[in-house]
């Protein structure tokens, strides 16, 4: 996974492949529940995630409209294809992305 330290460094991020952002903050308890879901799902889907904690990044939050997290958007080859509000259980998660893979 990726932190998230700048824009700059966000737009790079999400230019090729298939793409999570987890728009998530440290005291935000479902979002420390979906941490090991996406943890494994790097593990066994060829997808790169990236970490936006709102707390320090608000211009990218103000950006996505972010007003409730967790909060995934789903980027392919740079274009926002999805997103998700709340925790989503890894079996739904997976059925995204290999939708999203094809």
């Amino acid at each position: 996974m990726i932190i998230i330290e700048n824009s700059e460094q966000f737009a790079k991020e999400i230019k090729e492949g298939l793409v999570i952002v987890d728009f998530y903050a440290n005291w935000c308890s479902p979002c420390r529940m979906l941490l090991p879901v996406l943890e494994e799902i790097q593990e066994e889907r060829d997808v790169k995630i990236l970490k936006v904690n709102v707390d320090d990044q608000t211009e990218l939050a103000s950006m996505f409209f972010v007003s409730s997290i967790p909060y995934l958007v789903f980027f392919k080859d740079g274009k926002r294809v999805g997103e998700h509000l709340g925790y989503m259980p890894k079996s739904n998660l997976l059925k995204v992305i290999d939708k999203l893979a094809e």
